[in-house]
């Protein structure tokens, strides 16, 4: 193993967007089986923290892999298509269009129900997205495409914690 691997790589997997979940588990439980600093502890504490560093990093490429958001930003960033969320803010009239209107709702939701439908909205835009992401990172390896509908991917997921926290303040 090596450090500076790819996390696709570290985890022997396709560098690809569709991945198996159960698969990614099983790899992270292995690996980490392989650098548990327990198993070092005969060999002192220098063995020790190398396999700290192991696991950490194991640790880091399992949360990249298992969340949709960070790999497609990953694929992205290793194909030359960095996200730069804070620097690139350009993004489609439609698109922006359609953030104004669901903030808006958002803003006028007074009621559970309403906070309900907004979500269940928020949810089908998120697949419809996560499709178009795997679509242009799988079939198109359209890395610039795919870079801006992780972007518009962050603003459903910031608009769905604001949902839940609406929610949690409706509730209290």
């Amino acid at each position: 193993m090596n450090l500076q691997s790819t996390d696709f790589d570290l985890f022997g997997l396709p560098a690809q967007f569709a991945q198996d979940a159960a698969r990614i588990d099983a790899r992270w439980k292995a690996l980490q089986g392989q650098v548990h600093p327990d198993r070092f502890a005969a060999q002192g504490p220098a063995a020790q923290r190398v396999a700290m560093q192991w696991s950490a990093r194991i640790n880091e490429a399992h949360r990249c892999l298992k969340d949709p958001l960070r790999r497609a930003a990953c694929l992205c960033e290793l194909h030359g298509a960095p996200i730069e969320a804070e620097r690139n803010t350009a993004m489609p009239a439609e698109f922006l269009m359609q953030q104004m209107e669901l903030r808006e709702a958002l803003e006028a939701a007074a009621s559970a129900e309403s906070l309900d439908r907004l979500d269940r909205q928020t949810l089908s835009l998120r697949r419809d997205l996560l499709s178009t992401i795997e679509r242009q990172i799988d079939a198109e390896a359209n890395w610039s495409a795919a870079a801006q509908s992780v972007r518009a991917l962050m603003f459903l997921d910031k608009l769905a914690d604001e949902i839940d926290r609406q929610r949690a303040r409706m509730e209290t």
